[in-house]
């Protein structure tokens, strides 16, 4: 399995000091930073879109991981690459020719990354598999920060992973929604290699440092054991 990534989301960050918020979270040791595009109608929150993304590109030399949550993506994507971004996920459900999509990132020099709400089946992307750098594994519904895990979803990562070893494939499978350090090891031990992390990081009640190094912590037996 490849190496455990930590990627904390700045939709439960602090946008009104952003710069100060990245800085934070790189000096914590994250690997990326895991980037929100909501369109208010794929899900019904509005969140941010390319503009954030290239201010955020230019504090930081940290891999940005966008997650578009958005309908028709093929239309914004080139506005995304330009903006910074090093991942870009799409979501199978909005995707109506999803290998041409997948193309479509790659030409624009991104890496190829698709995402499967919780109802979604990985028979979604079956025939893609081979092209896709990224499956996004939903542990909640989208939309929203600070929700649980839903508990079939280690399940579903366990079941993705053996799919994909049974084909020669070291694709990342990032799990997204209700991660804690409570069930990081369990998320990591079933095939997760890049842990999105909102509120988990961005809370009141540890600094971002002191929650980071809980996450690395708990995620410390499962790497050796890697």
């Amino acid at each position: 399995m490849p190496a455990i990534k930590i990627a904390p989301s700045f939709l439960t960050a602090d946008l009104g000091r952003i710069a100060d918020e990245v800085r934070a979270v790189e000096a914590a040791g994250a690997d990326y930073l895991h980037l929100d595009v909501m369109d208010g109608h794929f899900v019904p929150p509005i969140s941010f879109g390319a503009i954030v993304i290239e201010a955020i590109n230019k504090v930081t030399d940290l891999p940005l991981d966008v997650h578009l949550m958005i309908e028709q993506p093929e239309r914004q994507l080139e506005s995304f690459a330009a903006a910074g971004a090093d991942i870009l996920n799409v979501h199978a459900e909005v995707c109506d020719d999803l290998p041409a999509i997948i193309a479509q990132i790659k030409a624009l020099g991104c890496r190829a990354g698709v995402g499967l709400n919780p109802e979604t089946a990985i028979s979604a992307i079956a025939a893609s598999m081979e092209e896709i750098d990224q499956v996004l594994v939903m542990g909640v519904h989208p939309g929203w920060g600070g929700q649980a895990l839903i508990p079939e979803t280690i399940e579903k990562i366990r079941d993705l992973r053996a799919r994909l070893n049974e084909r020669g494939l070291g694709t990342d499978i990032e799990i997204d929604g209700g991660v804690k350090v409570h069930n990081a090891a369990e998320c990591a031990a079933a095939g997760a290699n890049v842990l999105v992390a909102g509120s988990v990081v961005f809370n009141d009640n540890a600094s971002v440092a002191d929650s980071m190094r809980d996450l690395r912590e708990a995620l410390a037996a499962v790497e050796r054991e890697a």
